[in-house]
C-alpha cells in the first residue's frame, strides 16, 4: 500500500510498517491525545514508531520522502 492509502487507517488508530524496513521497526502509529491522571487530553497529532526490538521503545517519527513514496506499507495486526 502507499502512504496515501494508509493515512485514513493511521487516523483510525491502526498500525502500519514498511516491509522494506529491515531493522527493529515494529510499527508506526498516529497519536492525537495523551493520558494524564486518567484523563485523555487532546494534543497536536504526532507519529510514534515502535522500535522495541532494539530496546528503545517508542521514538518520534516523521515520514521521509522515501516513506511517503513507498508502496510497501502493510497493516500490523495485534
Amino acid at each position: 500500500m502507499t502512504f496515501e492509502e494508509i493515512l485514513p487507517g493511521l487516523k483510525a488508530k491502526k498500525k502500519y510498517v514498511r516491509t522494506g524496513w529491515g531493522g527493529a521497526e515494529n510499527y508506526v502509529q498516529l497519536f492525537d491525545s495523551i493520558e494524564q491522571n486518567g484523563v485523555a487530553l487532546p494534543v497536536t497529532p504526532y507519529f510514534l514508531i515502535n522500535v522495541s526490538g532494539e530496546g528503545e521503545g517508542f521514538s518520534m517519527w516523521s515520514p521521509t520522502p522515501c516513506d511517503v513514496l513507498a508502496t510497501d506499507w502493510v497493516e500490523v495486526h495485534d
